[in-house]
């Protein structure tokens, strides 16, 4: 009787589960903070792992620095949101080879009818939504969209998506993550359609 086992077979190397892992790891480090700003600065125009993979550890761990954290992340996402419109903007080739790789090859003309015809809600929807931050950034800039409207709308879709997971995390703690990355999306957008909403009734009401 053979007593000879099949051989296991062999795992094969994942670049993003590993990518992700070392994030993971900065996240418990003495140098997270800055670690998070650059994950967050990069995330916005090339980088493949969002930084609330760090936000979420790191609030968790110092409930009493989770709005720091959500600043941080804003602030570095906001700063990486200008370089890739830098890249649309002014180096064209590489920001339709970045779209490409990110699995958005439409070309240039797409991207401005995205503004053409949906402008701020672009950025508005996608700035919240599981969809790449990093597409919206490259595509205004090859767009040349308004770098103001740009700035004034990535502020407000990134500072809520963080600030909401920090709220959440620090107020009810590691069992409502799960339930946080279901309905990010979902809550962050209405809060926005709100917010805008807001604006436009207070334009419309008579001084």
């Amino acid at each position: 009787m053979s007593h000879e086992t099949a051989a296991e077979p062999r795992k094969r190397f994942d670049p993003l589960r590993a990518m992700y892992n070392w994030v993971m790891r900065l996240a418990g480090g003495k140098h997270a903070v800055p670690a998070m700003a650059a994950v967050s600065f990069a995330e916005s125009s090339f980088f493949p792992i969002p930084p609330d993979v760090m936000l979420g550890p790191m609030v968790l761990a110092r409930p009493d620095r989770a709005y720091f954290y959500a600043f941080v992340c804003t602030a570095a996402s906001v700063l990486g949101g200008f370089a890739g419109y830098a890249i649309g903007y002014y180096a064209q080739p590489l920001g339709e080879w970045l779209l490409r790789v990110l699995g958005h090859g439409e070309g240039i003309d797409t991207y401005r009818t995205w503004f053409d015809q949906y402008g701020l809600w672009v950025i508005l929807g996608k700035g919240v939504t599981p969809i790449p931050y990093k597409v919206v950034t490259i595509a205004a800039g090859l767009a040349k969209y308004s770098l103001f409207t740009f700035l004034w709308a990535s502020i407000l879709t990134r500072g809520i998506r963080f600030f909401i997971v920090a709220w959440v995390l620090k107020r009810f703690g590691p069992k409502i993550l799960e339930v946080v990355e279901r309905r990010l999306a979902m809550v962050t957008m209405g809060l926005v359609v709100l917010i805008v909403v807001g604006f436009v009734l207070l334009k419309l009401i008579p001084h």
